[in-house]
């Protein structure tokens, strides 16, 4: 009996650790979704991205900001002719807590004019907690920031 209980706590914990590795896989892929939607334009699918109850703090804005304001930075680099050329992202950190995630990494996005001549690089400290609602995953709070003079 005690092998049976041992024996089923064992892949039980396996089965909780993949699942775990899974999620966090869930996460970081809804990250790279969203910066090939900024890359793409879409702001529709990136807006699909942001749960209603969103409040977060974009490097951008001087105040935080709510959903309805969340494709302002975009727009305003998509209004001068500017768009986002090519990515990297450096995952630093993420956590699954049930229905919580939070994901820590660092960026640097180049971005271009119609030419395609690159006019400006940011190089960004982001921070997105997010939800999972009915099995979808959503952006219900963030922060970004410059890195500091060591990109970090």
């Amino acid at each position: 009996m005690l092998k049976t209980i041992a024996l089923f706590v064992a892949v039980s914990a396996a089965a909780f650790a993949e699942g775990s590795d899974n999620e966090q896989a869930q996460i970081w892929n809804l990250e790279k979704a969203y910066w090939e939607y900024v890359k793409a334009n879409d702001l529709e699918k990136y807006r699909a991205l942001w749960h209603e109850n969103f409040l977060g703090w974009p490097f951008v804005s001087p105040t935080p900001v709510r959903k309805d304001h969340i494709t302002n930075w975009i727009t305003s680099n998509t209004s001068k002719g500017i768009t986002l050329q090519s990515y990297s992202m450096e995952q630093l950190a993420i956590q699954v807590t049930g229905d919580i995630a939070m994901d820590y990494y660092r960026i640097r996005a180049t971005w271009a004019n119609g030419a395609g001549a690159e006019v400006k690089t940011d190089r960004l400290r982001i921070t997105h907690t997010w939800i999972r609602n009915h099995r979808v995953w959503q952006i219900i709070a963030g922060m970004s920031s410059p890195v500091n003079a060591n990109s970090q």
